[in-house]
């Protein structure tokens, strides 16, 4: 058995990846500067929780990978989505304060440095080229940036995608 140390991260968006949104501009809402607010969330106030699909959480957990929240959902993931998803509570990403504006989107920079050389994959919606070459330029290990389509979240396709690279990354 490897090392857990060495296991591949998975970091997991919620809104538009677990959550789909079902149209392209419902996938953009936030502020001008792209950051969303952090909104007060419970399995009864949240619109779209219904859309979370249970048997996402038996497939997240089966992959050979540590999962890791990488949302503006922060705490609120593991005290509504993960008993939804039929998961234990998992690691937070916490984003630090920036009023940083451009064309990376705000979470690569943290994802990177959370991950320290790590493999990782970044499961999101709104992962551009930027990312891409960002993170390929960055980050010394393996990582997989799989944008997502927000209308539909995560799908059977992203699940083989994701899967098959980190066999491979294994």
């Amino acid at each position: 058995m490897s090392d857990p140390a060495q296991r591949p991260l998975l970091f997991l968006d919620v809104d538009g990846t677990l959550i789909p949104l079902g149209t392209p501009t419902a996938a953009q809402p936030g502020t001008p500067d792209g950051h969303r607010e952090a909104p007060v969330l419970t399995a009864d106030t949240h619109p779209l929780l219904h859309k979370v699909d249970p048997e996402h959480g038996r497939r997240l957990e089966a992959l050979p990978c540590d999962l890791v929240w990488a949302t503006t959902w922060m705490s609120d993931a593991n005290d509504v989505l993960a008993p939804l998803l039929g998961l234990p509570p998992l690691p937070v990403v916490d984003w630090p304060d920036s009023d940083e504006v451009g064309v990376l989107h705000w979470k690569t920079r943290g994802l990177v440095e959370w991950a320290q050389g790590r493999p990782f994959v970044w499961v999101d919606d709104e992962i551009s080229h930027a990312d891409q070459q960002w993170v390929s330029t960055h980050h010394h290990g393996p990582a997989l940036l799989h944008r997502v389509d927000p209308r539909r979240g995560l799908t059977e396709h992203d699940f083989t995608v994701i899967e098959s690279w980190l066999r491979r990354a294994r």
